[in-house]
């Protein structure tokens, strides 16, 4: 028995054998990670700003209250002075939707931009509640999504390329180049990051017209995007050899991309993965994006701290443990 044993474990049979086994896996994850995230979303706590007295009235808490029960979610209210005030919420991300109560009048003012998910429960529940409730409901989309896009998720399927394309193309370059040096590696990883990004770009925007960009600022996202994650797969193969792109897959594919928010938004995912999401690169990318395409002016450096903070961790890491990376000269 020992001996079938080694002679197992040298042949090639080992490894196919645990690649099956690690593909079996992967792929009930990687099922059951997007199910998870995106198949049944549901509203926690729901920011939503409210303008004026009206909130006070015996209606008007009688909406609130049936629509929480509704959405069997807690919104969390804003109080503003002015409709001015609340729309700044809006653009700064900080409220989903903005209420106007005036007596039996209510004006729900929605933001698809903000997260269309959530724009379309609002919508969906709203009527039937202002109805058991008695009060006159008028609904509008005050910052709706680009035409070409009426689903909100060009942003996910471009972020969804510049991860996926910024690790493979690492592990091609391990791969095909594996005599370059390490600071020929991370300039080669931001070579193809930048051209990637511009191509992303050029065929979403100027090609297929299906999402306007601003090009210099979501060029250079998805360029910081498509680096840190491929310096992130270079730093696990410094220390995992052939086996980086496990952990890259489940840190990008399977844990970050369901938590980005960009098909689902953060306040329909699950817990904890609304809390995780915007720490990974994924979430990180899908934010500083969507900002720049929907709230421009309103740019928060956030995101950029935390693509930076990975991509130059991944930097430091490789530099420093470059020897044990396998492509490095004996």
């Amino acid at each position: 028995m020992g001996d079938w044993w080694a002679a197992f474990r040298r042949s090639p049979y080992f490894p196919a054998s645990v690649l099956a086994l690690i593909l079996a896996a992967g792929a009930g994850l990687f099922a059951g990670s997007y199910t998870y995230a995106m198949a049944s979303p549901t509203p926690h706590h729901l920011p939503v700003s409210v303008v004026g007295v009206g909130y006070e009235s015996v209606r008007g808490k009688a909406f609130v209250t049936g629509l929480e029960k509704s959405l069997d979610a807690s919104l969390v209210l804003l109080f503003h002075r002015t409709y001015a005030e609340a729309m700044r919420a809006v653009e700064e991300q900080r409220a989903f939707a903005i209420f106007v109560v005036r007596g039996t009048d209510v004006e729900m003012n929605v933001s698809s931009a903000s997260g269309a998910s959530v724009a379309l429960l609002l919508v969906e529940q709203a009527p039937h509640v202002a109805e058991r409730v008695g009060v006159r409901l008028t609904v509008r989309d005050v910052k709706p999504l680009q035409r070409a896009d009426p689903r909100g998720l060009a942003i996910f399927y471009i972020t969804l390329a510049a991860v996926v394309v910024g690790f493979t193309g690492a592990a091609q370059l391990s791969a095909h180049a594996d005599r370059l040096g390490a600071g020929e590696r991370i300039a080669f990883t931001a070579a193809y990051a930048v051209l990637g990004a511009f191509s992303i770009v050029a065929i979403v925007d100027w090609l297929l017209g299906a999402l306007r960009l601003p090009v210099l600022e979501s060029w250079s996202i998805l360029a910081l995007t498509m680096f840190t994650t491929g310096m992130v797969f270079t730093m696990f193969r410094t220390f995992l050899g052939r086996w980086a792109m496990l952990p890259t897959w489940g840190l990008m594919v399977l844990l970050g991309n369901p938590s980005s928010g960009g098909a689902v938004s953060w306040p329909l995912l699950p817990s904890p993965l609304g809390a995780i999401g915007r720490w990974l690169p994924p979430g990180a990318s899908v934010n500083a994006q969507h900002t720049a395409v929907y709230f421009r002016g309103h740019q928060s450096v956030a995101p950029f701290l935390v693509l930076g903070a990975w991509a130059l961790v991944s930097c430091v890491v490789f530099l420093i443990w470059r020897e044990r990376h396998p492509s490095a000269p004996s």
